[in-house]
């Protein structure tokens, strides 16, 4: 049986670069470490992420970031809130509520558009989203139907030269 400071000098003269031909037998085993490394990465990664993210804080018109922006944090596209902050209108018929949401920004063909809209829940969770055709759509507007959801919704509008924005309302 290896003990632990035996399997740390293997694995240390496995990583070590010579100039000898490896067997076959060791590229398999190199590969087998290799898979088992990133499956144990993606793993830590699925069960540390939730977790850090659960202590973000939820409201966005506080939040200063350089990964979206909101009328009340337009960051260095202050003169772009206008065209770019996505409005959200909610109508209720029962238990459905139909989402728009429409961004006053023109359609330039791939010159300069919105790619597309992204709705998500009141913990930032993904619900549904539209991509825009820039040669078709002459508006971005989109509508998203809900079945039973009450609560915060933030709407994502993307444009391909001035980044995401973000706009939350009460439905």
């Amino acid at each position: 049986m290896r003990t632990k400071a035996q399997a740390v000098t293997e694995k240390t003269k496995a990583l070590d670069v010579s100039h000898e031909p490896k067997q076959p037998s060791e590229e398999i085993m190199e590969r087998r470490d290799f898979i088992r490394l990133s499956i144990a990465t993606a793993a830590a990664t699925t069960v540390a992420a939730p977790q850090a993210l659960a202590i973000t804080t939820h409201n966005t018109e506080a939040v200063v970031s350089d990964i979206y922006y909101t009328k009340a944090s337009p960051g260095r596209w202050a003169e772009k809130v206008a065209t770019h902050s996505p409005n959200i209108e909610a109508s209720k018929a029962g238990a459905n509520t139909t989402v728009k949401v429409t961004t006053p920004h023109e359609m330039k063909g791939y010159e300069h558009y919105i790619v597309k809209h992204v709705l998500l829940d009141k913990n930032y969770k993904f619900l549904a989203e539209h991509m825009f055709n820039p040669l078709e759509d002459k508006v971005p507007v989109s509508e998203f139907k809900l079945e039973s959801y009450s609560g915060t919704v933030h709407a994502l509008s993307m444009c391909n030269k001035h980044d995401v924005w973000l706009s939350s309302a009460e439905i």
